[in-house]
């Protein structure tokens, strides 16, 4: 954005304090989601239960692909406490309300 050598020039200057926080930032990862959990109630929690609430409050961000090769497969429901402690940590990054 500059040459060496000009005769003139453009000092430019950003107060990062007012920019908003971008949807990328605002995200938190999966672990850091089962770390926040750990740490507060002491429960570990799956990824499968975490897209499951995640899902629950339209927060859904691809397609999987490790779909069941059957169609009977069985897949477990996250249980009521572990959804309340993943639903809090959700609120704590600021992903739902």
């Amino acid at each position: 954005m500059s040459k060496l050598r000009t005769a003139h020039h453009i000092d430019v200057d950003l107060d990062l304090t007012e920019l908003d926080v971008t949807a990328a930032e605002a995200k938190a990862t999966y672990a850091e989601i089962q770390t926040y959990v750990l740490e507060h109630t002491g429960l570990k929690v799956s990824c499968l239960y975490i897209a499951q609430v995640k899902a629950k409050h339209g927060i859904i961000e691809r397609a999987y692909y490790n779909k069941a090769k059957s169609e009977g497969g069985r897949v477990p429901k996250c249980p009521p406490e572990k959804e309340k402690a993943i639903e809090n940590a959700l609120r704590h990054f600021q992903m739902i309300p």
